[in-house]
């Protein structure tokens, strides 16, 4: 016999969206059913965003003693001692996994389910021994690495995220498939650490991002030792363990990469399989689940959010969601989604950072918009730091309207936020003008940028007239 249950939100997914909708709700006094089949926390915690930030910080610890000099202090060669690296990794997901627990969650008066979860009907879930039927549901069951359908791929062994980083030995040569910013990340990080790496990319490497500051990030990772090979097409795979064969197809034909391991980086395909959404009509297709502005599926009763639910797969992004949801599904207020404020970025070295309009795009959508520029090399903390490679860009329409940023450097990721609460208001550049900025900070490059807007001002006619008729009085 099945155990009924009959709450408020039913939230399949222990995800970081999943995770926040069922805190949120829980805390504002509804009864919440969660149902994880895997890990808490998900992917960002156990194989994304916090085992690969973690990794990153230590290649950045490894790189330091050959960029040094320039500060005047000589220091010994990088030893690494992988495994080390990886405890290191290991030790920073749990410190943070007590958050994601299943005994946080319980505290919280959520009845947490770990078994898959699948519907039944139309308002009904069935999870292991509990039938679970409830006002709303919310899928945040997320995305796993895409495996390309390769010839051989599934005859020789291959990381991808969610099993690179429990590898705690030194490696000889790792072959990358994928040039987008999980493998570029990746790529750099383990170069760094000591293997040679080699980046093959079908299209263009980081392609998705704007090309002037792409091509900034793509030159210090080539710089840093990684081969990339972008344009070129993975024909076959073959080999064994230690002596893998890639054969690719490039503009001047084929040809052949050896390496000693190989990861896949090739995208993501959102986890709706097992979910038999066919049966609460819930419509989907390759993409993931299909939704309305305000997340909402076919089925009226039910959300989905995050990476299933076919938009941007980032973790802020399904947090984003999780409170539209909250606002909907427990007040019935109206929501919708903005992708036009969403913030991302890569973590590269330097870091590249996006929020709102591209160039491309904000030009196809206003007929007149104006290209503010500040280069860091005009920032004095960047001199000072010797990081005076990148630059921040931004778009506003004819009248001073924030349209988007793109900023490429260090700490470009923190430098963003300030952007990104400027479109998410609708702030005209002038507010961007009128805050004091402490000196010397990477930041004032936020400040100086949005000066720029006004530097056209200084030679109209008019300004020159009304300065020289004020003159007169002294």
């Amino acid at each position: 016999m099945a155990t009924h249950h009959h709450p408020d939100l039913c939230v399949i997914g222990g995800g970081s969206g999943g995770l926040s909708v069922a805190a949120a709700a829980a805390q504002l006094g509804a009864s919440v059913v969660l149902i994880e089949k895997g890990k808490m926390g998900g992917d960002c915690l156990n194989y994304g965003c916090v085992p690969s930030k973690a990794l990153i910080a230590a290649a950045k610890h490894a790189a330091m003693p050959k960029k040094s000099g320039a500060f005047g202090v000589t220091l010994g060669e990088a030893e690494v001692n992988h495994r080390q690296v990886s405890a290191h990794v290991q030790s920073v997901i749990d410190a943070i996994a007590p958050n994601d627990s299943v005994e946080r969650f319980t505290g919280m008066g959520i009845k947490v389910i770990e078994a898959e979860g699948r519907f039944m009907g139309h308002n009904t879930v069935i999870a292991g021994d509990y039938e679970i039927r409830a006002r709303r549901f919310v899928i945040s069951t997320g995305s796993s690495p895409m495996v390309p359908p390769v010839p051989g791929l599934d005859k020789v062994p291959f990381f991808t995220n969610e099993t690179i980083f429990q590898f705690n030995r030194k490696i000889g040569h790792l072959i990358v498939v994928g040039g987008g910013p999980i493998g570029m990340e990746l790529a750099q990080a383990h170069r760094r650490l000591g293997a040679d790496v080699t980046v093959i990319e079908m299209f263009e490497p980081l392609g998705k991002d704007d090309p002037e500051a792409t091509a900034i990030v793509l030159d210090q990772v080539k710089r840093d030792g990684v081969s990339i090979l972008g344009g070129f097409k993975v024909a076959g795979v073959s080999g064994r363990a230690g002596n893998i064969r890639v054969k690719v197809e490039g503009p001047d034909g084929e040809d052949e990469v050896r390496g000693t391991h190989l990861l896949i980086a090739a995208g993501r395909t959102a986890n709706i399989g097992s979910l038999d959404l066919e049966k609460a009509d819930i419509a989907f297709d390759r993409g993931g689940i299909k939704v309305n502005a305000g997340m909402k599926t076919s089925n009226s009763r039910v959300y989905a959010i995050g990476d299933v639910a076919r938009g941007l797969q980032f973790t802020h992004v399904a947090n984003y969601h999780a409170g539209l949801v909250i606002r909907n599904a427990l007040f019935r207020l109206p929501v919708k989604e903005n992708r036009d404020i969403i913030p991302w970025v890569t973590y590269t070295d330097p870091e590249l950072a996006h929020v709102g309009l591209d160039e491309e795009t904000a030009r196809k959508r206003r007929r007149q918009i104006r290209v503010l520029r500040w280069p860091y090399a005009e920032n004095d903390r960047a001199q000072a730091e010797r990081k005076t490679n990148g630059f921040i860009k931004v778009f506003t329409n004819k009248k001073g309207k924030i349209l988007g940023a793109t900023i490429v450097g260090e700490n470009a990721g923190e430098i963003i936020q300030l952007w990104a609460l400027a479109l998410s208001q609708g702030l005209n550049i002038k507010a961007m003008t009128g805050f004091v900025s402490p000196y010397p900070t990477l930041s004032e490059i936020s400040k100086r940028v949005a000066v720029t807007y006004y530097a056209s001002s200084i030679s109209n006619p008019w300004v020159q007239r009304i300065i020289r008729f004020l003159r007169f009085f002294g």
